[in-house]
């Protein structure tokens, strides 16, 4: 068998494992799951990775995994489905941190890409099961497109007066503002533009097109990223939620050096921003879901007030359910709408699938970027500064690629963890429906007197993010969950961590995060879940669990009390691979501070390394936000494109 094959069929044993053909529906492989992943694996820009997974699969079969895993040399192939099931339990369970994350990598691998993937016919029996509606399509009516990127295929150098590395809600916002103040303004973007014409609703769709490919989760296992890509970044995917700064915050932010953020400076900022977003309270109509979170939340006498959301003409129904896929109605107002176009029209160019690889620089100043084409093609960009808004992931790989060598790049990183804890309801829930993110609660902001804690939120949950999210324990009980999904509800918990994990950068120059939720963060943590418990009683679900390795749930007025779930978890715990945890907000790795011994970049967000070089992007968090960031980040990237304007012109 030659080894592309010997590959193929160890991961088709293992997803069929996790999704086997039964009850007249199809296996993961069936469906189309493995031909996903591995088409999702190929675009990981990661050798290592790449390799550490065709290693994984290489020995699957091998009885020395099996004695590794079980005790007992026995190869996974020659066991029946309830032995592969207690052979991939088995890795869940272990007190080895790095069996439960190869546990918990392959599953949320294989069940997302398989509950994406259509299937042969183009729409999965897997959706109908469900009750889950198959993709829309893209709109016949899609208007034009509001931006003319390039695509570079040849050898290119470009001269201009600012390079801005990344298109996001900070490299967006940044473009617009200097194109704005007259200077000749270049975006370089990794990824590829997607506009409404594009968006059709389906989540295979949105991960291979608006979603990065890399990193997939911190080198612990711990927490799952989820990053947007391409033109406008995460502001093309995320949930409109549009929190400004915490004051408090601000006044932490400013104790540590960047003294304007508690002055006019950045209150204008703000004021910008939510302006050109169209950031309104107008379109928060409470689906289902957000229903239910603040029937809890009031039952219980717990704050809950409505979410401020960058929207126009939101249609608040079925379309924003799959606001995470990205918009095909052109009312969520990201930087493709906004700022990007404020450039474009200025006059600034922007270059599509063009990897930035390293910062030029002379006599300590940074003169542009050299970068990569899709193509291969060598893209060469000369500037009189440079603006890099990579994202907290890529900004200090790109720093550190570029020669930059102050000790707090990549150190800092605040993710917001977060988990789900989830609540089965009598009446339809259809989580994919409804407004995003309509209702919020803060009651629990600040639980150790110093505004570290949590929120609680909802999300819309979709076939695959479902499949990915709700705990495995077995192969019949996870799709009995999922058939059961129209009546499941998540309150969500968002932690702001205190305690900071690094980015470091691997032989390829890629970025690899390492990160582990702290015993103060975890006991954080642990409050939210205890706390989005109650609020799922109070709501009156009649089945609350977490997304733990092992069990962990009770049925209110039934069987358990809140106590004993309470205690269940604690049991279980939150190290790496024993709960799902995601990163949608990623923060801090080029802090803005008073001094080079504190922070990556100072108080204009320029590097302390090398003049001309700025950073504005979430990478400039000297702290995690403590809400949902895009505001704060697109805020900050606006003061620091005005300080650069008003140095240059």
């Amino acid at each position: 068998m030659a080894d592309a094959e010997r590959l193929r069929a160890a991961a088709t044993l293992i997803a069929d494992t996790f999704l086997p053909a039964a009850d007249g529906m199809p296996s993961a492989s069936e469906v189309g799951g493995v031909d996903v992943m591995f088409d999702m694996t190929a675009n990981n820009p990661r050798l290592a990775d790449r390799r550490q997974l065709e290693m994984l699969l290489r020995l699957w079969t091998s009885r020395s995994l099996g004695a590794l895993v079980t005790g007992r040399p026995v190869r996974f192939g020659d066991l029946d489905q309830a032995g592969r099931e207690r052979f991939l339990l088995a890795l869940a369970r272990s007190r080895m941190p790095q069996k439960r994350a190869i546990f918990a990598g392959l599953r949320f691998g294989l069940l997302v890409a398989s509950y994406a993937s259509p299937g042969p016919t183009g729409r999965s029996p897997l959706w109908e099961r469900t009750g889950y509606a198959p993709p829309f399509g893209v709109r016949p009516d899609a208007p034009p497109r509001l931006l003319q990127p390039t695509h570079v295929t040849a050898d290119t150098e470009l001269t201009c007066d600012v390079v801005v590395v990344g298109s996001g809600a900070g490299g967006g916002a940044a473009a617009g503002v200097l194109a704005a103040s007259g200077l000749d303004v270049v975006v370089l973007e990794a990824g590829q533009y997607h506009d409404d014409a594009d968006i059709d609703g389906a989540e295979l769709t949105a991960f291979t097109q608006l979603y990065a490919p890399a990193p997939t989760m911190t080198a612990e296992g711990q927490i799952a990223f989820m990053q947007g890509s391409g033109v406008g970044g995460g502001t093309v995917v995320n949930y409109t939620t549009s929190f400004r700064t915490p004051d408090d915050v601000r006044e932490q932010w400013a104790s540590l050096g960047a003294r304007q953020f508690t002055e006019q400076e950045y209150g204008d900022a703000l004021d910008a921003v939510c302006a050109r977003l169209g950031v309104n309270t107008d379109h928060d109509r409470a689906g289902i879901r957000d229903a239910l979170l603040q029937r809890g939340l009031e039952k219980l006498g717990w704050h809950v007030d409505a979410m401020p959301r960058n929207v126009i003409g939101c249609e608040q129904d079925v379309e924003c359910g799959r606001c995470g896929l990205g918009c095909r109605l052109g009312a969520k107002q990201s930087t493709a709408k906004t700022w990007l176009v404020d450039a474009q029209e200025a006059g600034a160019r922007i270059l599509v699938g063009t990897r930035a690889q390293r910062v030029l620089s002379a006599q300590g100043r940074a003169t542009g970027v050299e970068g990569r084409s899709a193509s291969g093609a060598r893209v060469v960009v000369r500037a009189r500064a440079v603006v890099v808004a990579a994202g907290s992931l890529q900004t200090p790989a790109l720093l550190r690629r570029s020669g930059l060598g102050n000790r707090n790049i990549g150190k800092n990183l605040r993710l917001h963890p977060a988990t789900a804890v989830w609540a089965r309801y009598e009446e339809d829930v259809l989580p994919w429906t409804g407004p995003p993110q309509s209702r919020y609660s803060k009651e629990h902001r600040d639980l150790d007197g110093e505004g570290y804690g949590v929120i609680y939120e909802t999300a819309p949950i979709t076939a695959a993010f479902g499949a990915g999210f709700l705990p495995w324990h077995g192969a019949a009980e996870h799709a009995a969950l999922m058939t059961d999904l129209a009546h499941l509800a998540p309150v969500a918990v968002i932690v702001r961590d205190r305690d900071p994990g690094e980015v470091k950068v691997d032989k390829q120059g890629e970025p690899v995060a390492h990160y582990r939720l702290s015993p103060h963060d975890a006991a954080h943590m642990h409050r939210g879940i205890v706390g989005a418990a109650e609020i799922s009683q109070a709501a009156g679900a009649t089945e609350v669990f977490t997304g733990h390795a092992r069990p962990v749930g009770y049925r209110p007025g039934r069987s358990g009390s809140v106590e004993q779930f309470a205690a269940a978890a604690l049991a279980e715990g939150y190290a790496p691979g024993r709960m799902t945890m995601a990163a949608l907000h990623i923060m801090g790795t080029a802090r803005m501070g008073g001094s080079p011994e504190m922070s990556a970049t100072n108080p204009d967000g320029e590097t302390w390394d090398l003049r001309g070089l700025v950073v504005a992007d979430g990478s400039c968090f000297p702290t995690a936000s403590g809400v949902n960031p895009m505001i704060s980040i697109e805020s900050i990237a606006y003061m620091n494109a005005q300080r650069l304007a008003a140095r240059l012109t």
